[in-house]
């Protein structure tokens, strides 16, 4: 601005200091006239005082008058575009002191105003949130003027799929305070299968000041409190994701598959199986003198010994072994018990002997392990090994067979068990021995001659 004149009275310097108005981040000058009234020369020092020394200066800082004599000094103003140079009348100072008479100090002042400016920092946090209904965002906003506003804010959305929340929906905020605002997005309706759907929206910040000022000036001067938007996004993820429908469909497969194919076969092979199990075994002679069942009274055709063509029975074994001996029609069920009882670390074997005359056909077996003993077990048919199991592999295990194992007189069945270690039975105390006991059943008959 242009000054005006400067005046003082007489004996003194002359000093007047013109009003003057500044925007923070720009300059304005102003002047100060100082007139030696003194009857020698004087060297005058010029130095700004008060909240204007910071960014205020003077020029030249040092001047010399004769008497009579004046000169005008240039005050620059340019305070900083910052909160901390609040708007307002801020007092402007300048301490004239004279070299030869100090004494004569004086500080004439004037009124420096600082004008409004608006300005606010803003940022969303994140950017982009997922989510299947909602999601939850930080607004951070910041006073960067020089005067207290109101700060609200205004979501924009196209299609308006999304509601908005904001706690708090407004606020009052000091130059140079921050603050931070929950922003809630939702949506009505869930996306159940497919790809996840983008939901693009911005946030418009309103300055309640600054619109309120940019109203008033509007017919001077366009609005300058132009301020970018906020831009974010929601992807809305589906409640199913497309792994999960490939894994749904991969099990639908396999069960169609195995109703249609794998289930039929099984069912087919287990029948088949059963069928072989359950197929008749030999039935053991057990009639009255000697005769099988199915003979009759033995009124049927001989040999003129009074046995019936045919040698024995059906289901009654036969033996062909050397010297011609086989079993005679006589035989009968029989099962023996072998208890074996051993300590750790130890081998022990239990035998049953088949009796003189006889032949034992054995068809079933059946091995107890009811402590859980850790060992190996062998089972023999006379010079036969049988199998070798591990004891630890089972509790109860039977086997059978359709066509009977013949055992001849005097050979034994043999059951040899190595305890490692003695189990622990249902009453929860280790056992001092191991203890198995194999079953033995079959058909014992008489050998024929």
């Amino acid at each position: 601005m242009t000054p005006s004149a400067a005046s003082s009275g007489p004996g003194a310097p002359g000093l007047d200091i013109p009003a003057v108005s500044v925007t923070p981040g720009g300059t304005a000058t102003t002047s100060l006239t100082v007139r030696n009234d003194s009857d020698i020369v004087e060297a005058y020092t010029l130095e700004v005082v008060g909240d204007c020394a910071p960014w205020a200066t003077v020029e030249p800082a040092r001047i010399s008058l004769y008497p009579g004599t004046s000169e005008t000094v240039t005050i620059t103003l340019a305070p900083p575009r910052s909160p901390e140079v609040r708007a307002g009348d801020v007092p402007l100072g300048v301490r004239v002191l004279p070299a030869e008479h100090p004494e004569s100090v004086t500080v004439p002042e004037t009124t420096v105003h600082i004008e409004e400016f608006h300005e606010l920092r803003t940022e969303i946090l994140p950017r982009r949130r997922r989510g299947w209904l909602r999601g939850r965002y930080r607004l951070a906003v910041r006073n960067e003027g020089n005067t207290p506003t109101r700060i609200s804010f205004r979501p924009e959305q196209a299609g308006e799929e999304l509601r908005f929340g904001f706690v708090p929906a407004d606020l009052q905020l000091e130059p140079g305070e921050s603050a931070e605002i929950r922003l809630r997005v939702r949506i009505g309706k869930p996306v159940w299968f497919g790809k996840p759907a983008v939901w693009p929206f911005t946030v418009h910040t309103t300055d309640g000041a600054a619109e309120a000022q940019a109203e008033a000036e509007a017919s001077a001067r366009p609005v300058t409190y132009v301020r970018p938007p906020l831009e974010a996004e929601f992807v809305q993820i589906p409640i199913f994701p497309k792994w999960l429908l490939a894994l749904l469909a991969a099990i639908l497969a396999l069960l169609l598959a195995w109703f249609a194919l794998v289930r039929p076969a099984v069912r087919s092979a287990a029948r088949q199986a059963a069928d072989e199990v359950v197929q008749p075994r030999p039935t053991p002679g057990g009639g009255k003198n000697g005769q099988s069942p199915g003979t009759g009274n033995g009124t049927g055709t001989g040999d003129g010994t009074g046995k019936e063509q045919g040698g024995s029975g059906p289901g009654v074994p036969s033996s062909g072994g050397p010297g011609g001996t086989g079993t005679s029609g006589g035989g009968e069920q029989s099962s023996t018990t072998i208890d074996v009882q051993t300590s750790g670390g130890q081998t022990k074997t239990g035998t049953y002997p088949v009796p003189q005359g006889k032949v034992f056909g054995v068809t079933d077996i059946v091995v107890a392990n009811f402590q859980g003993d850790e060992g190996v077990m062998t089972i023999s048919f006379g010079d036969r090994k049988i199998t070798t199991i591990a004891l630890e592999t089972f509790r109860n295990q039977d086997y059978h067979w359709v066509t009977p194992i013949e055992i001849p007189a005097n050979a034994t069945v043999t059951a040899n068990v190595t305890c490692a270690k003695p189990g622990t039975p249902a009453t929860g105390r280790q056992a001092q021995q191991c203890h198995e006991v194999l079953n033995v059943s079959g058909v014992l008959a008489n050998v024929a001659q």
